[in-house]
């Protein structure tokens, strides 16, 4: 179980820091840094992500010293550098100069000098000069000591997933060539027989931009899809010079894996990746966010295929830019930190070391807030230093799951395009809920693509699946007829690659391996609310289904389909494939899975905790297992363990009280 990637060079235990912004402050700040950071435990900082416009205030005119001092006074004090690529935002002169270097709206809106990440990433012009910064960085620092990790820009597409300029066109229409070979092939794929869309030439194509009416489906997902592909190659670009010049030192971009972001295809950036990282950011407004941290958290590790991970950024405290900036309380910055390392993030890193006095994340907390040292935040900040230093023997364990959850990002993209029976379905809300059952349930799982090898898992769940091709049905069905239980959400298999829908009935690609068909789709309209023959409630969904080798498991018990069924299984082989053709209320849901995990053999990781305690246990290549948990609820929690809890250093026979709020990490018996 050692890990396939390599790791930051020189960065013993467990990696902790976070964005280190020097230019931002004067002499004396930077030189008190050096010192709090020691005193915090600090052993790795992203620096140089936003200095572009420092470090080269005017074309071809660079200005080094200040960055030379950071690094030489990092390394001194044993503190490594993840030095970025300082791309991530071009400079005013060089957008002044090379106005055609703007990302532009659908609408033709031109986005301007003045935020960040303004840059087409398609312009050759931008390209070339990115080029040319990475290589004069790279030159520059090669063998500098303080030199652990290449961090390539930044949050990759986060601003500007889409850009319909012109350069992104004349790439778009090369990416086309490429995928389809004749302009025929494109016709077919693209169904322009409808609504006079034809295309003569691949000159004549364009991206979707603003429209009259609904833009070409079809067009929207392989827009989607060159959008994905031409921000890797940017990254691809960067790196390769990276690599190029400094071959032992790892590579990587900060990812933004969560239910949020949408618009990356992760897993297909998985393999370029030397090490993956991730940034996320708790959703203040939701009371039980920790359940979709840790998703993102659970998806991360899926796109590293399993291995440890770095969590480049998250927040100690409250963040600027969501509705309600709401502050972390008591332990809540330790158990959103623990919670990405009990789920595989070997480092913690946060957004950003000392807080911002100017600019537009000056509300954004960091790891020493305006308040200074007599802070909660500071004390945080060095309550977790020492914990992460007691758990330096958890690097490079990983977590193991007998259950998993198909995420598909093209998926994603083609369920909420427009023109749909229901403009009320959410692909993250599908898969969130489902996450969410398993989690009441204490039940983990890992998060993996649908081109995933499934064969490990004795509980396999693919929510709103809605694009499917065929060798990734027959996956699913060989999960089951190995003895699998499979549950498949409504919406799935409907539609071909390019977004044809599968004749003969619904759910198209998977009829088969669920024993069923629909022969119309009953989307609810808002607010309708019906029962199932169980007693719970479902919104949003219901299908005409008809059993063709299924049975019913429930059936609804009013409206329009009253005693049709609701939920089918099939058995198959030597295990099932189960057809949920409802959206389940909260609790029905949860039943429903736990139904379907006992079925399946698979158990809670911890049994009896409360809904908001989490458990999860990392393994090692020796054998020691470390057990996590996290008190998210108000009560204390007893849990049964054997071992020695590594935060507090004391010995775990039997019951342990871990507190309301508090978290343990046990080294198991």
């Amino acid at each position: 179980m050692t890990a396939a990637r390599p790791w930051p060079v020189g960065v013993e235990g467990l990696a902790y820091g976070g964005d280190y912004n020097p230019e931002q402050w004067p002499e004396q700040v930077r030189i008190e840094d050096i010192e709090l950071m020691r005193e915090a435990g600090v052993n790795l900082v992203s620096v140089a992500i936003f200095a572009w416009a420092t470090l080269e205030p005017r074309e071809g005119e660079y200005d080094w010293g200040w960055l030379d001092a950071t690094l030489d006074r990092l390394a001194d004090a044993g503190i490594k550098v993840a030095l970025a690529t300082a791309t991530a935002s071009p400079p005013p002169w060089l957008t002044r100069s090379h106005p055609e270097i703007l990302p532009v709206t659908a609408d033709g809106t031109v986005l301007g000098q003045g935020g960040r990440q303004s840059y087409a990433v398609s312009s050759p012009v931008f390209r070339e000069y990115a080029l040319r910064m990475t290589r004069t960085i790279a030159e520059r620092y090669a063998e500098h000591p303080a030199l652990a990790l290449w961090h390539v820009d930044n949050e990759l597409g986060c601003h500007v997933p889409h850009d319909f300029s012109d350069s992104a066109a004349a790439a778009f229409r090369r990416w086309l060539e490429t995928r389809y070979r004749s302009i025929d092939a494109l016709n077919e794929a693209w169904g322009t027989a409808f609504w006079s869309q034809r295309y003569d030439s691949f000159a004549e194509v364009l991206p979707p931009r603003a429209a009259p009416t609904y833009a070409n489906p079809t067009q929207q997902l392989d827009f989607a899809r060159f959008s994905s592909d031409e921000l890797l190659a940017h990254y691809r670009a960067l790196r390769d010079v990276l690599r190029e010049v400094t071959p032992r030192i790892p590579t990587t971009t900060n990812l933004m894996c969560s239910s949020a972001t949408k618009w990356m295809d992760y897993f297909s950036w998985s393999k370029d990746l030397d090490l993956v990282a991730n940034d996320h950011y708790l959703i203040a407004a939701d009371p039980r966010g920790q359940i979709e941290l840790a998703l993102a958290a659970d998806l991360t590790r899926g796109v590293a295929g399993g291995d440890p991970w770095v969590l480049m950024e998250h927040s100690t405290s409250a963040v600027n830019w969501q509705p309600r900036n709401r502050a972390k309380g008591p332990g809540e910055m330790l158990r959103n930190s623990l919670s990405h390392v009990a789920r595989g993030a070997d480092g913690v890193m946060f957004f950003q070391w000392r807080q911002s006095k100017a600019g537009a994340e000056k509300f954004h907390s960091g790891m020493y807030p305006h308040a200074g040292r007599d802070s909660d935040v500071w004390r945080g900040t060095l309550t977790l230093g020492r914990a992460l230093e007691k758990l330096a023997p958890v690097r490079g364990s990983r977590v193991l799951s007998r259950a998993a959850i198909v995420v598909d990002y093209p998926s994603w993209w083609g369920a909420e395009l427009d023109s749909h029976p229901t403009s009320e379905l959410s692909y993250p809300g599908e898969l969130l809920r489902w996450y969410t059952a398993l989690w009441d349930l204490g039940i983990g799982a890992d998060l993996v693509p649908v081109a995933a090898d499934l064969a490990s898992y004795d509980l396999v769940i693919a929510p709103t699946l809605y694009l499917l091709r065929d060798e990734d049905a027959a996956r699913l069905a060989a999960a089951a007829e190995g003895g699998a239980q499979v549950v498949v959400s409504f919406f799935s298999g409907i539609v071909d690659e390019a977004d044809h829908v599968r004749l003969g009935g619904y759910p198209g690609a998977l009829r088969e391996l669920l024993g069923v068909r629909t022969e119309e789709l009953f989307p609810l309209l808002e607010g309708e609310v019906l029962h199932l023959d169980d007693g719970t409630r479902a919104d949003l969904w219901s299908e005409k289904t008809h059993l063709e080798g299924a049975s019913a498991v429930r059936t609804w018990a009013d409206g329009a389909l009253h005693g049709w069924p609701a939920v089918t299984r099939h058995e198959v082989g030597e295990g099932a494939a189960w057809y949920v053709a409802a959206r389940p209320e909260a609790d029905g849901l949860r039943a429903l899975v736990g139904e379907i995990a006992a079925a399946a053999g698979v158990e809670p990781t911890v049994s009896g905790l409360h809904r908001d305690v989490e458990a999860v246990r990392r393994f090692a290549e020796d054998g020691t297992t470390y057990l996590f948990v996290l008190n998210h609820s108000d009560r204390d929690q007893v849990v049964q363990v054997a071992g020695r809890e590594l935060l507090r250093d004391s010995r775990a026979d039997g019951a342990f009280t871990v507190h309301a709020g508090a978290a343990a990490v046990f080294e198991e018996a």
